[in-house]
């Protein structure tokens, strides 16, 4: 239990944000991976891609919202969007988000006389777009011959030259920004490949130096999937991995939003360092546990010493964020689970037969490597586990470790 040092005001907003992809009110630890990624933003060549990967809450999502006006003010065009299961169903899904996503930032661009009339391919029987928009887009991809990469090429590149024909208005060129980028795949058994299109494209256009750069953001699934479906993938991208902040960094973001002259709250160091250990300064817990001990502290009565149930927000925590996780998998696979959660690299990297070898000190019937495999599988599917290109696999949610030893000790 740990003491607030003033009494509560109750005018005071609650300045801590835990949503999902929600700015917090201090962007805390982040200016090192933000400073490398806009350094790629000045590439007059563009010859390197972004992947932004890390596990569920450690604010991915934030830091790209935060890219945007850094590259807006450098000359480029942003554009962004979530990529769900049903963009990358099929070919022609992916390619109307991306004529979508161009037309929202370039709908208001005039397109002139003389750049309309090197586009000599379009049909003579078109009335002459005045904007570049969705629909004079999809009559570019329509009335271009080949394959649907061929026509998407032709779109973007023929959408960057009027772009240049601004001259000293013209911008640096697109920035294609897409969150939960792990979602996308290919579907061969059905013939339709998105993903692929979608390399394959912004390969090929920056070969051309056709100024288009890429940005993806993701699980760390998502580079394993890049480069099972272009091997040229691993050399695209350059990837920024995020984790949790530093003990300096979880303090920034714990004190500086009740920095303020009219908070009426203020954080002992006792609390803080309370606060860091139990969120392992990871930046979504960071913000639900000050949220709530804020909530907590702002409804007690003046005269009230507030003190911070550390039990009682875990279990809290543990029905809001993880335990519909754990509900996803079945009493055996918890049992494995349990397992993993004993090895001492848990929350870093374990392989299968490391699971093995723990499971027979501490389960009667322990698990061979072949059925460990198999159901590492099906927690990989149910986003509990992923595996790396090394052949080793990682819990894939933060401090998971941490609540299933709790789930043990109740039980």
């Amino acid at each position: 239990m740990q003491e607030l040092s003033q009494p509560p005001t109750l005018s005071f907003e609650n300045p801590f944000r835990p949503g999902a992809g929600h700015r917090p009110p201090f962007l805390a630890g982040r200016d090192e991976e933000i400073s490398s990624i806009c350094k790629l933003f000045e590439q007059s060549v563009v010859v390197q891609n972004v992947l932004l990967t890390g596990l569920r809450g450690v604010g991915k999502t934030v830091l790209l919202d935060s890219l945007k006006p850094r590259a807006q003010r450098m000359g480029w065009l942003w554009t962004s969007s979530d990529m769900s299961e049903v963009t990358s169903l099929t070919e022609n899904n992916m390619v109307t988000r991306i004529l979508t996503d161009i037309s929202i930032v370039t709908s208001g661009y005039i397109i002139s006389e003389e750049v309309h009339s090197t586009l000599g391919f379009l049909g003579k029987q078109h009335t002459i777009k005045k904007t570049l928009d969705y629909d004079f887009l999809k009559m570019i991809f329509d009335e271009t011959s080949g394959l649907c990469t061929d026509k998407l090429k032709r779109v973007i590149e023929i959408t960057c030259l009027i772009l240049k024909s601004y001259g000293d208005n013209a911008r640096r060129g697109i920035i294609f920004a897409y969150d939960e980028a792990q979602n996308m795949s290919d579907h061969p058994q059905q013939g339709q490949y998105p993903l692929s299109i979608l390399l394959e494209v912004f390969q090929s256009l920056q070969k051309k130096e056709i100024p288009v750069l890429l940005i993806l953001a993701g699980l760390p699934t998502l580079f394993p999937k890049l480069v099972d479906t272009r091997t040229y993938a691993e050399r695209m991208f350059r990837i920024t991995t995020l984790g949790h902040l530093s003990t300096e960094a979880s303090r920034e973001a714990i004190v500086k939003p009740i920095e303020s002259e009219n908070c009426p709250i203020k954080f002992t160091d006792e609390t803080i360092n309370t606060i860091i250990d139990i969120t392992g300064g990871y930046p979504y817990f960071i913000q639900y546990i000050c949220k709530e001990v804020f909530d907590i502290w702002i409804s007690q009565p003046a005269d009230n010493i507030p003190t911070i149930p550390v039990s009682d927000l875990l279990c809290k925590l543990d029905t809001d964020f993880f335990q519909g996780r754990w509900l996803l998998a079945t009493d055996r696979q918890r049992d494995l689970l349990s397992v993993i959660a004993e090895l001492e690299a848990c929350d870093d990297e374990f392989t299968v037969q490391e699971v093995s070898t723990k499971s027979k000190e501490l389960l009667q019937k322990g698990f061979n490597p072949s059925h460990i495999s198999q159901m590492l599988s099906s927690l990989s599917a149910a986003g509990l586990v992923y595996r790396n290109r090394k052949g080793k696999y990682s819990l894939a949610v933060p401090l998971m470790s941490q609540f299933i030893k709790r789930q043990k000790a109740v039980q």
